[in-house]
């Protein structure tokens, strides 16, 4: 039996025409999770590379973000494996490198640009999403590598929603990648807290729990 977490794929970033790998981890079945965040991602790291291996990415370079809840991303250009201070988002053009976000209720936000193949990560719960990081990601990639919106796709993955939450930050989220430009917009609508034998949930299970992995990669040539 693998040791991988079980992972799950969006259809609009499986279908995109351009060479990118990504996934979603689910909960762990029977992994004792219920403590603080470093501990409980301590516990799921061998599951998580497990996974990382099983769909094609052991070996790329598995960069993280230090998730502050704020609006910062950074951009990736290569290096070891390691965790940027400060930033909730990771943007690279860089095949070899696997970005991730860790999530527990907030947002995973995916972003990729099939023509100038350009990806990007991001952790958007409340705060971020008031301080507008989806918008201020594709404004980073249209400067950066210049990124045309109208050209990308956006993908949200579970996160938290009413009524187990009192703030709707997915429609938000999505709201921002539409007045951004981008037209391909997809959620897979599905909410954490509602699905919690699937998912790790912050707020119903009170602080103490998992955390899941998104996972975004370029293809290696």
């Amino acid at each position: 039996m693998s040791d991988a977490a079980p992972v799950e794929f969006f259809p609009a970033l499986t279908a995109a025409s351009v060479g990118i790998t990504h996934g979603f981890t689910g909960r762990v079945p029977a992994l004792d999770v219920t403590a603080e965040r470093e501990t409980s991602l301590a516990r799921l790291e061998r599951a998580h590379a497990a996974t990382r291996a099983e769909i094609g990415l052991g070996t790329h370079a598995f960069i993280t973000a230090e998730q502050v809840h704020g609006a910062g991303v950074a951009i990736v250009e290569g290096g070891a494996a390691g965790t940027f201070a400060g930033v909730d988002g990771l943007i690279t053009a860089t095949a070899g490198i696997c970005l991730g976000i860790h999530v527990a209720d907030c947002g995973p936000v995916y972003l990729v640009d099939p023509v100038r193949r350009v990806i990007a990560l991001l952790h958007s719960g409340r705060k971020g999403t008031e301080q507008a990081i989806t918008t201020i990601a594709i404004r980073t990639m249209q400067r950066e590598f210049g990124c045309d919106p109208a050209e990308m796709i956006v993908q949200l993955g579970p996160c938290i929603r009413p009524p187990h939450y009192e703030i709707d930050f997915a429609v938000e989220i999505l709201r921002q990648a539409r007045e951004a430009g981008v037209r391909e917009v997809h959620d897979c609508g599905t909410c954490t807290g509602a699905n919690v034998s699937r998912y790790y949930s912050y707020r119903v299970e009170k602080g103490r729990t998992g955390r899941m992995l998104a996972l975004l990669a370029l293809a290696l040539p």
